[in-house]
């Protein structure tokens, strides 16, 4: 008998533990549901919101891209093969260049012409280090064509003249008989690039000359003149916009530049304390929830930059383009500061999800962005060293959202809780929708909650769809990132758990997870 009732107490005591698992498992996970009206959808996703920015900043350029012909590195005319090929898997819509500071400093005829030849300077801003100018315009042209992604030049306002602006773009697009063109010939292109899209000036209000807002829109109005159009080819040029929350900025560029002067108004904003930056993977929660906290606030900001553009041009006529943007952390331990080199955690790939979900839902306003920077700098979507390259949890973020390149926005309603601390709230997730040009709709999913599985109902209307496929990005650490070691820590896989029963996708959330999932007919 004794042993009879020993043998009922532990079953009650195992029954019990077994009821508060299954208690405490339900209690963290937070149910939220999406309606997604798939037929309603008038906007395209600019696949260029999903572009990049390399600067002759550190290794971006130099080893990052550019090894030269001789290297032991496999390279097609000394670009490296490994980086074009991982950055043509995310079919890469545009690179811009030269910079950053670095553009209102560069002149453009020290990069062109026999490398052997080209006058050599100091890169004043980035680390004091040797520039010999062996990239330059043919050499970042032809990268371009390597990749099969539009080249957005920033033209130099800071410390250059309307002459030498107006001439880079007649020497670079104009297929006629000229001093320009014949050089370009003598340099071995035949034919003009016809390039698009040019920056008039980079951060103008700091490094690009430290000018005032009228004085710049003053200027802008004097360069975008000579910068001329050729043949068919019509430039789509860029004015100088904002820092950060600098209203005023976009209110004068607004209100003195003419819009049909310009196709896009840029905008820089990174996700940083300035006052300190913090390490790239030694963080806490704590670090984390402020992290995606301020890249929520740039949201906020952003909204505020398009609010004075929608004052002034309700049409949308004028583009925003956000063309710096991303996480900017202290440098790794012994790196020169002057580089910017960072590592890259599932941390970032969560402002880098976050942001392009956000990105996405404001298309009808920005058509391009362009994160920082590309290669080895930055809130990099590939590190190398010499001959070995890795991708980063950034890379995969953009690998996986190449789905909404050019696709139809789909307005959507979410409902979700909270991812609390401190008593600061945020919400806990972040989506986004989009019909491509087969009627397939994909939906990226972001939970932010590192603790706390989130139940999520996704409610389809305006079609039938059948079909339902996915990919996820997640790690069981915040800091889970890879190394030249370890090149495969962080990557995404298959996604199977979703499920579609008449047009309702069931699908459970992990912790910290970033989901590309996508519904067929």
């Amino acid at each position: 008998m004794k042993n009879y009732k020993t043998l009922l107490t532990s079953l009650f005591l195992l029954s019990a533990m077994i009821a508060s698992v299954n208690a405490q498992s339900t209690a963290e996970k937070v149910k939220t549901n999406i309606i997604i009206s798939t037929d309603l959808g008038t906007a395209t996703i600019s696949r260029h919101i999903y572009g990049h920015f390399s600067e002759h900043l550190g290794r971006c350029i130099y080893g990052g891209y550019w090894v030269g012909e001789n290297a032991t590195i496999p390279n097609t005319r000394g670009i490296r093969n490994d980086v074009v090929e991982a950055l043509k898997k995310t079919q890469i819509p545009n690179l811009r260049w030269p910079g950053g500071c670095f553009a209102d400093e560069y002149h453009w005829r020290d990069g062109i012409g026999p490398r052997d030849q080209r006058p050599k300077m100091i890169n004043t801003h980035w680390g004091g280090v040797i520039e010999d100018n062996s990239f330059g315009t043919h050499e970042f042209l032809d990268l371009c064509e390597q990749l099969e992604a539009e080249p957005v030049i920033c033209g130099n306002v800071g410390s250059g003249s309307v002459e030498e602006m107006s001439k880079w773009v007649e020497y670079i697009n104009f297929d006629g008989v000229s001093p320009l063109a014949d050089l370009r010939r003598s340099n071995g292109r035949d034919k003009a690039w016809n390039l698009k899209y040019w920056g008039v000036g980079n951060e103008n209000w700091g490094c690009g000359g430290n000018m005032t807002a009228e004085f710049y829109a003053d200027q802008y109005r004097r360069y975008a003149t000579y910068t001329r159009n050729y043949g068919n080819n019509r430039l789509m040029k860029i004015a100088g916009g904002a820092n950060s929350t600098d209203y005023n900025w976009t209110e004068v560029l607004m209100q003195k530049i003419p819009h049909w002067m310009m196709w896009g108004l840029s905008l820089h904003y990174y996700t940083t304390n300035w006052s300190n930056k913090g390490s790239a993977t030694k963080f806490g929660e704590k670090e984390y929830f402020e992290t995606l906290e301020r890249c929520l606030n740039v949201e906020k900001a952003i909204d505020r930059h398009i609010a004075v553009m929608d004052k002034y041009d309700p049409s949308k006529r004028v583009a925003l383009v956000v063309d710096e943007w991303g996480t900017w952390w202290d440098v790794e331990p012994g790196t020169n500061p002057g580089f910017l080199y960072q590592q890259n955690t599932m941390r970032d790939a969560m402002v880098a999800a976050l942001s392009l979900n956000y990105f996405n839902e404001r298309c009808e306003r920005i058509k391009m962005a362009n994160i920082a920077q590309t290669v080895n700098v930055l809130q990099s979507l590939i590190l190398t060293d010499g001959e070995k390259m890795i991708l980063t949890p950034t890379y995969h973020v953009f690998e996986m959202f190449k789905v909404h390149h050019d696709a139809t926005m789909l307005p959507l309603h979410l409902n979700c809780g909270s991812y609390e601390m401190e008593g600061k709230e945020l919400p806990t997730v972040s989506a986004s929708a989009s019909r491509d040009q087969d009627g397939k709709v994909n939906i990226s999913i972001v939970n932010i909650d590192p603790v706390k599985a989130v139940e999520m109902i996704i409610d389809l209307r305006g079609d039938d769809f059948k079909d339902i496929s996915g990919k996820i990005l997640t790690t069981p650490a915040l800091t889970a990132h890879n190394t030249f070691e370890k090149p495969e820590e962080v990557k995404p896989r298959a996604f199977n758990e979703a499920k579609v029963r008449k047009n309702m996708v069931t699908v459970t959330l992990p912790p910290a997870s970033i989901i590309v999932l996508t519904v067929g007919h």
